[in-house]
């Protein structure tokens, strides 16, 4: 990493940028005052509903502001420096083949972004989540709670800006990712007693598989496009590369807008996710009785998860050997969760965990009703009887039918629509801090991809194929609800394109950036680690 700065010479040398070069003449204001507009109106959205379910909540003292108003400008702060530090990505290539102007591209990837925030599913953020180990998701409110929130928060904010500082393009993902780690295996290390403490291994695999393989996709896939498109297309101008500030032909102008536009649609709906996770984690820990369960649920579907739940109840008592009471089935659950070793005492415990919620949430007609002092542990209970099913192999019990598993899911799917909720205005305030970090610091990586990368000037073939590549990778990510690095796919997939071209690679930068993919991870989870340690001595 010594010569960094020289391979990835982003900080002014007196040497003019392609890229400055490109922003010479008159910038148009349009854009940014519409944002500005969006801007307001979206912060207007947010302030009237959180005052409305602030307004909901039993909150007593000045504290729970305090700290609710912190943690959530320290995790709206990360989704900022995601703005900046990742989403460049999405505009290098169109800003690169002069499809669009700089100031434009980074308007339009702003609000494409804000889209695909608001479109998302939220299934990428609860598997972020789910990385944690689960005492410190059933804790959430308690002092353990808020240490790991801020640590691995400000470890990841620390770590994107130093990368940024020095137009390195790192992941955001990876570092998200290994701060979670790192807060997980310190809890593990000081509770070494509790087999709570410890991270879902499984999880943990699936999650570092995809972040790995998925910048491999896309050098490889990207350098594939390339050369087929080389075969199949019969339009010279398309392997060009662009001559000075001159716009291409309208169809391949068409195109780079359209790869712009779907990477920075499906950078919101994946990387804006991630934040998603912790801040409902911060609201579920700060303010409880008005986001420990969706308060949204109307009654119809508090009925259909009563009779689901009342099925999945008798299911499991007719696969209990014999009807024993566990004194503590939450322990054993608990302990099933993070072991995956079924014990004679584990269907006992989650049939009378099943038997207890349903008893529970019988009680009323819709979740807003439970009193408050109940709402945290009902969400708690729903909590692990969710992780527990699902993880539930089917060999545990082949006596299972298809119908008993088809009902088994469906509660469980009933389960996580309980628990795990996003409301709109999280997902407004996401979208507005990634939409304002891509305008405000996008220069210094979109440097890194566009110019250092190859030897030569990107062709639009290249710039296509890299941002189609980008594109599908994440939108597969997304529909197996799995973490990936924008940041990873599309620089590996404009070093593919460039391999494939025989253009030539600036091996430092590309080493840099591979120093990047694999140090993030642990530079990323011991930072975290570390603060975790401090501030739980503190808290």
């Amino acid at each position: 990493m010594a010569d960094l700065a020289t391979a990835v010479p982003v900080i002014s040398t007196g040497r003019t940028t392609r890229l400055e070069q490109r922003q010479r003449g008159r910038r148009s204001r349009v854009g940014r005052w519409v944002f500005l507009l969006a801007l307001a109106v979206g912060l207007a959205y947010i302030g009237v509903h959180l005052a409305n379910d602030l307004d909901s909540a039993t909150i007593r003292g000045v504290w729970p502001y305090f700290l609710l108003g912190l943690a959530l400008t320290i995790a709206l702060g990360f989704e900022f420096v995601n703005g900046f530090h990742d989403t460049a990505n999405a505009v290098a290539t169109v800003i690169y083949t002069n499809s669009l102007s700089p100031h434009s591209a980074v308007v339009w990837s702003g609000f494409c972004n804000l889209a695909g925030v608001l479109l998302s599913s939220g299934t990428v953020a609860f598997a972020v989540v789910a990385l944690l180990p689960i005492d410190m998701i059933l804790k959430v409110s308690s002092g353990t709670g808020f240490a790991m929130v801020f640590a691995l928060l400000i470890a990841a904010i620390l770590w994107n800006l130093g990368t940024w500082w020095f137009g390195l393009p790192a992941s955001s993902s990876h570092t998200m990712v290994g701060s979670i780690l790192g807060v997980g295996l310190a809890s593990q290390l000081m509770n070494a007693h509790s087999a709570a403490s410890g991270l879902d291994w499984k999880q943990v695999r699936t999650v570092l598989e995809a972040l790995f393989f998925s910048p491999l996709l896309g050098f490889f896939l990207a350098a594939f496009l390339l050369l087929l498109l080389r075969r199949l297309a019969r339009y010279p101008q398309l392997f060009q590369a662009p001559v000075g500030n001159e716009r291409p032909p309208w169809p391949i102008r068409l195109l780079m807008i359209g790869t712009c536009t779907g990477v920075s649609y499906f950078h919101g709906s994946n990387d804006g996710q991630k934040g998603m996770g912790l801040i409902m984690l911060i609201l579920i820990g700060t303010v409880p009785t008005a986001y420990a369960l969706n308060h949204g649920a109307s009654q119809a579907e508090v009925r259909s998860f009563v009779a689901a739940s009342a099925q999945a109840g008798q299911i499991l008592g007719r696969h209990v050997p014999a009807k024993t009471s566990d004194p503590e089935p939450r322990a054993e659950v608990t302990r099933y969760i993070e072991t995956g070793q079924l014990r004679p005492t584990t269907l006992p415990a989650l049939s009378q965990l099943v038997d207890e919620l349903n008893r529970e949430v019988s009680a009323y007609q819709t979740l807003r009703e439970i009193p408050a002092q109940k709402q945290v542990a009902i969400r708690n209970d729903m909590y692990m009887a969710g992780r527990a099913l699902r993880a539930l192999n089917p060999a545990h019990d082949p006596a299972y039918t298809p119908e008993e598993r088809v009902t088994l899911v469906e509660y469980e799917r009933r389960l996580d629509k309980a628990t795990k909720f996003i409301p709109d205005w999280v997902k407004v305030a996401v979208a507005l801090a990634l939409g304002l970090g891509t305008m405000v610091g996008w220069r210094r990586i979109v440097v890194t991809v566009g110019e250092r990368i190859g030897k030569e000037d990107m062709t639009y073939a290249q710039g296509a194929a890299a941002g189609l590549v980008t594109m599908a990778t994440i939108f597969a990510a997304d529909a197996w609800s799995l973490p990936v690095s924008t940041t990873h796919i599309l620089s590996s997939g404009v070093a593919g394109t460039m391999a494939a071209n025989g253009s030539g690679l600036r091996l430092a930068t590309v080493r840099n950036i591979a120093a990047g993919w694999i140090f993030t991870l642990p530079a990323a989870a011991l930072l975290s680690g570390l603060l975790y340690i401090l501030f739980h001595a503190i808290a």
